[in-house]
């Protein structure tokens, strides 16, 4: 990869940005793409790099697209013809333009690090901090008077405003007992992925009455595991933690293997003169006939549409 590609790479790393690394592994004259050309490709439909003109940048930018959406790589084959027949794990795009040539190329999507913000200071909350990081994930830990020297590794706050609790966050509510409604009423408004509360049976019914007098629906009581953790018997704050982390990891892992929504998938539309489908972000190539934008794969589709713009338009209405 080239240093200003790995240089970018690197910001929206840390940005935590949701992109994808696309490689060409493989290729077959005329393709214009080499074997090691690489381009990063964003959420948004920005495209930096090579791998290919034309029809396969078309391809390569939307399958991309998907990928940073559903959070699985794939290996594309852009080829006139399939190349042996169908082959397990293989996505064929048949290159329907005259571009020629068959090329091999991996989208790895680049995904932000999943997020456990703790609220608190507590014993427990110090050794889940330690353990999260080494499974990977990034810790925000949120308390006026945390020590940073207790949570290495971690980012400590002394508040945290409900709007910036990071995206699909896992929760831990350690604060024992202070400033523990507000914790949670904070924590529910952003629909976590997870959300545990260290508190006895007893301790937590006392909090859902305080959160049912201040409007939290009882939906969203109903989703917050408490007492937090697997219920091993943990008695330290070690094998609290543990059973904590354990019981994140379990519905972590129950969510995806029931195909839980993906992102939002990119917009798509087809273009009229190969019938291949473009994402709309991120698109080269559009052009407005009669008030309607009309994407295309390539400058060469778009050329052929404005030369004879009622003949593909009339072949779209009959298909």
């Amino acid at each position: 990869m080239r240093p200003e590609l790995l240089k970018l790479a690197a910001r929206f790393a840390e940005r935590e940005e949701r992109f994808a690394i696309v490689t060409v592994v493989r290729r077959e004259p005329p393709s214009s793409a080499h074997v090691g050309d690489v381009a990063l490709v964003t959420e948004r439909g920005e495209y930096h790099g090579w791998t290919g003109g034309g029809c396969t940048r078309s391809s390569v930018l939307l399958e991309a697209m998907r990928a940073i959406a559903d959070g699985r790589p794939r290996l594309l084959s852009l080829s006139p013809e399939p190349e042996g027949g169908p082959r397990p794990g293989v996505v064929f795009l048949p290159m329907t333009c005259e571009s020629g040539g068959t090329v091999e190329i991996y989208v790895e999507p680049v995904l932000p690090a999943a997020r456990l913000v703790l609220f608190g200071n507590s014993p427990a909350a110090r050794v889940l901090s330690r353990i999260a990081q080494a499974v990977g994930y990034r810790v925000d830990v949120v308390d006026p008077d945390a020590d940073e020297g207790a949570f290495p590794g971690a980012k400590v706050q002394r508040a945290l405003a409900a709007d910036a609790l990071p995206e699909g966050a896992h929760v831990l509510v350690a604060t024992m007992g202070d400033r523990d409604v507000e914790a949670i009423e904070a924590a529910l408004s952003q629909s976590p992925a997870y959300i545990g509360v260290v508190a006895s049976a007893k301790r937590f019914a006392v909090l859902r009455d305080a959160l049912l007098a201040k409007g939290v629906s009882r939906e969203a009581l109903a989703r917050i595991a408490a007492p937090a953790g697997l219920d091993i018997g943990a008695r330290s704050p070690e094998e609290i933690a543990v059973s904590i982390m354990a019981q994140i990891v379990e519905r972590r892992r129950a969510s995806q293997a029931q195909d839980a929504p993906a992102r939002e998938a990119p917009r798509e539309a087809v273009d009229p003169v190969c019938g291949m489908s473009v994402a709309v972000a991120g698109a080269r190539h559009v052009a407005e006939v009669l008030g309607v934008t009309y994407t295309f794969c390539c400058a060469g589709c778009r050329s052929k549409f404005l030369a004879e713009p009622a003949r593909f338009l009339s072949k779209a209405v009959g298909s």
